[in-house]
């Protein structure tokens, strides 16, 4: 009969980690065919049998790619643009979350509802009305219009209250009796307690602005002020794609991401577990 229960499990442990294994193949081979098609020519991206084996033509891709878009003031735009946005939107995120949560003011909850009710209107009806606002204030085609309409990011202040619901109220009253005010109360008691909410929501910020790609098509009128999504649009031609230089870009892009993820990963999980447990 132990024999029995042991020789189930042990073919449950297999066909567990058989299965995890499959998922693991499916989603790293994504990854692996961007790798491969970077060190590769666009001619063999298609060929049957796929070319599954990296090649020799990595640093002519590289060369090809920043002649047609120049990488490095494209990874600059980006890795600035991104970085200033992160910093800002946690700011506002954080503050306007904490307000929420912490404070009583007539109409809250209907000012957060018809707050959370604005992630239903389509992004893509904004686009006019920002434009002329940009366009208004002279203001197209720097980083202050890439940068400021998005700082008011709804489901990031949405996971900061949920965070900030949980810390104990008692202790920002003992702090007020202690005579600390609330900018203090802020920055040295709830903000330290909060790492793993705010790493959490610095991911979501960071994906959010790295990919965004329609807004800054709209904004951007030159090549020099291009971000990585909007570069990389340029080079799908109407009769020609190099997806040798496509690879290679999307590769490079992607290496930012994958860098501020694992730097913060551990902080990420505290984060949306504390988030969901709350």
């Amino acid at each position: 009969m132990r024999q029995s229960i042991k020789t189930k499990k042990t073919f449950g442990k297999i066909g567990m980690y058989l299965l995890l294994s499959i998922f693991l193949v499916i989603s790293v081979f994504p990854f692996y065919w961007m790798l491969v098609g970077s060190t590769n020519s666009s001619d063999k991206m298609f060929t049957s049998p796929p070319t599954l084996i990296p090649g020799d033509q990595f640093m002519t891709n590289l060369m090809n790619l920043d002649e047609t878009v120049g990488i490095g003031r494209v990874l600059f735009n980006s890795l600035f643009v991104s970085g200033l946005y992160v910093v800002l939107a946690l700011v506002v995120s954080a503050t306007a979350a904490y307000a929420f949560a912490k404070f009583e003011f007539k109409g809250r909850n209907v000012i957060f509802t018809i707050f959370l009710l604005s992630m239903m209107i389509p992004y893509q009806a904004t686009l006019i009305p920002l434009f002329q606002m940009m366009a208004n204030y002279n203001l197209l085609n720097t980083y202050f219009a890439l940068i400021a309409p998005q700082l008011c990011y709804p489901f990031a202040i949405f996971l900061m209250r949920q965070n900030f619901l949980a810390f104990p109220s008692e202790l920002l009253e003992s702090a007020r009796l202690d005579g600390a005010g609330e900018f203090k109360i802020f920055m040295k008691i709830v903000l330290p307690s909060m790492k793993p909410a705010l790493a959490a929501t610095s991911i979501f910020l960071f994906m959010y602005q790295w990919n965004n790609f329609m807004w800054p098509l709209v904004a951007i009128r030159t090549a020099d002020m291009y971000t990585f999504p909007v570069a990389l649009s340029t080079l799908s031609g109407v009769s020609y794609t190099d997806y040798g230089q496509m690879m290679m870009g999307i590769s490079i892009a992607t290496i930012p991401i994958m860098i501020f993820f694992l730097v913060l990963q551990k902080h990420f999980i505290s984060g949306m577990l504390g988030s969901a447990v709350k």
